[in-house]
């Protein structure tokens, strides 16, 4: 039987739920409403004059230059080769930085949580990179990989590596990978720790009396039973990947050498900020969150049906 929680007042719910709605609506719900009016209109790089491209459609709502006058900025942007250069980008970009950073924090989690002498430090250890920026971490792996005084390039000059990410444009995608994945898998770990040790240690014990190895124990129970965090981090690091990177990218390489790591957004702020189109930018940014929206939802939609709750 569930219990009914009640208030003395009908205004504490509501009380208490405003904070919470403010942030939403004033760092999210607002920005977005901005951006999604701005891709309808041209305007100067100054904002003193603005024109609704749309407003053609209320005279002629089936004519084919109103339509595409409305859309005008959403035309140019796909038919941009350098535009979908940065969505293939991303695309890889999100893929391994979400698997990736999912499986070396799943491993840590694992060797975490055996009975080991300071397993309490380890922990601490592993949890303290959370606690770094990203715009930070990409300054210390950008300092790391420096190929004049970076200990890690003089380290892999050692064995027959020639590393220079500022003119190398692989070298700097794989270096923005490992810098996001680095400073993600804090993050992956604490959920992840925190599941395995909410899994009943009679299950275990039980399947290892009947026999069952280390490997099928953890395929057969402990991954099934990980589902549900597994598939919330999914989730949380697609959404990471995708917008909470932008930081390694901006301090790391600021999307070079040429476009290698020029991720879309990065290249929201790049075409914003740096070369005032602010409407192209506009339809970019409601472009972008579209497509997080659409992955959210297959995601719920089709990985949820394999989660076990």
């Amino acid at each position: 039987m569930h219990k009914r929680v009640t208030f003395d007042t009908k205004l504490l719910p509501y009380l208490l739920l405003a904070p919470q709605l403010f942030v939403t609506i004033a760092f999210f719900i607002w920005p977005s409403a901005q951006a999604v009016w701005q891709s309808f209109v041209l305007e100067d790089a100054f904002g003193g004059n603005t024109q609704f491209l749309c407003s053609g459609l209320l005279a002629d709502p089936l004519g084919g230059e109103a339509w595409q006058r409305c859309f005008r900025h959403f035309d140019r942007l796909l038919s941009d080769p350098g535009y979908w250069h940065s969505a293939r980008l991303t695309l890889v970009f999100s893929l391994l930085v979400a698997t990736v950073g999912l499986a070396l924090a799943l491993l840590l989690a694992v060797m975490a949580d055996r009975t080991l002498r300071g397993a309490t430090l380890y922990k601490t250890f592993l949890i303290w990179p959370y606690a770094v920026a990203p715009a930070v971490a990409g300054v210390l792996f950008g300092f790391m990989f420096n190929p004049r005084v970076g200990v890690l390039a003089y380290m892999l000059s050692g064995l027959g590596i020639e590393w220079n990410h500022q003119i190398d444009g692989t070298q700097a995608l794989w270096l923005v990978i490992l810098a996001a994945c680095w400073n993600q898998i804090s993050y992956n770990f604490i959920f992840f720790l925190a599941g395995l040790q909410s899994i009943p240690k009679s299950l275990i014990e039980a399947a290892a009396i009947d026999g069952a190895g280390p490997g099928r124990r953890f395929w057969t129970i402990i991954f099934p039973l990980l589902s549900p965090t597994g598939f919330f981090l999914l989730v949380v690091n697609i959404i990471y990947a995708f917008f909470g990177t932008f930081g390694i990218v901006d301090a790391l390489t600021q999307g070079g050498p040429g476009q290698a790591t020029e991720i879309l957004v990065y290249k929201v702020y790049k075409d914003g900020f740096r070369g005032q189109d602010f409407s192209g930018s506009a339809a970019q940014s409601t472009i972008l969150m579209m497509i997080v929206i659409a992955l959210t939802v297959v995601q719920f939609r089709f990985i949820e049906r394999r989660v076990h709750y």
